[in-house]
């Protein structure tokens, strides 16, 4: 699992790894960010041709091949998993509660689950998805984060730093963990919030993306100095939009502390934008929107 803040996948079984390996972007996003007026565009990304082969491979063995439970509970996951990274929930969610039938203990398939209660702002059906992932893996680390965010947005502060703190304890040398503590602390206190941030900066690496977007909210860098930085060292097609979604979504959330909540729903839109559906910021930038909208409406 990379440092990205993302919701947790664990490995699954060899063949269906092999037959999930090759998936990347076939187009790349355009670098304008000239201003924050909502002109700041970024080409979506598509799912690649690999995908839709992988997913008429696992219908078929799922049609056709003889399975155990065990296996077949496995391949469902393993099919609503892609179903996740392309956007389409309701199949994923399908596909985890028939995993769930057929083997009750996958803790993988309840915390997407969990996720999706909160989506929906079904924050109690989401903590109970979460605990329950808990109680099957206590050391699930990314249930933490999870379950924290369904916290945080259902408004339980105290419930949610308690999980985040959690969180970050499993990598501090992880600027995701340390934002995401930020972001829940200053519910609480924003004195506070920001001079942890600072204590939390020292552990990380220099060089790393996610200390860039740490630097922004400690004010050591500028919001273009973020968007060049997007653009530095990327190592496969997908990375430079996973960036950019992160990026947009940080940025919207500064936005809203600094109450520029046109700037935040504009970032919030952008990052929905980029279609990486996978990662916890383009997953929560709906809700985030919904927010922002209302504070909008708040200020007319």
């Amino acid at each position: 699992m990379s440092l990205k803040i993302r919701t947790a996948v664990v490995a699954v079984l060899a063949s269906a790894s092999l037959l999930l390996a090759g998936c990347a972007t076939t187009q790349s996003p355009l670098d304008n960010h000239n201003d924050v007026e909502g002109k700041l565009v970024v080409a979506p990304v598509m799912p690649d041709y690999k995908v839709e082969v992988t997913l008429a491979k696992l219908n078929e063995i799922l049609a056709t091949v003889e399975l155990t439970n065990e296996q077949r509970a496995r391949f469902h996951y393993d099919r609503g998993v892609i179903y996740d990274s392309v956007g389409l929930r309701l199949l994923a969610r399908i596909d985890f509660m028939q995993a769930l039938k057929l083997q009750p203990d996958l803790a993988d398939a309840y915390n997407f689950l969990g996720i999706y209660y909160t989506q929906e702002g079904e924050y109690d059906s989401a903590y109970e998805a979460f605990d329950g992932v808990l109680e099957l893996a206590p050391n699930y680390d990314y249930a933490y984060l999870n379950r924290g965010i369904a916290l945080y947005y259902g408004d339980r502060i105290d419930l949610a730093t308690k999980d985040m703190q959690a969180f970050y304890a499993g990598d501090n040398k992880d600027g995701y963990r340390a934002l995401w503590l930020y972001l829940i602390d200053l519910k609480a206190d924003s004195v506070e919030a920001k001079k942890q941030l600072a204590q939390h900066r020292q552990n990380l690496e220099n060089d790393a993306w996610a200390t860039v977007i740490v630097d922004y909210y400690l004010g050591k860098k500028s919001r273009d100095e973020v968007f060049s930085a997007a653009k530095v060292g990327l190592t496969y097609p997908k990375e430079y939009a996973e960036r950019l979604c992160e990026a947009y979504f940080y940025l919207a959330k500064m936005a809203i502390e600094t109450k520029q909540y046109q700037d935040a729903a504009n970032y919030f839109r952008l990052a929905l934008a980029t279609n990486i559906y996978d990662f916890v910021e383009h997953r929560y930038a709906r809700i985030e929107l919904a927010k922002v909208k209302g504070l909008l409406e708040a200020t007319k």
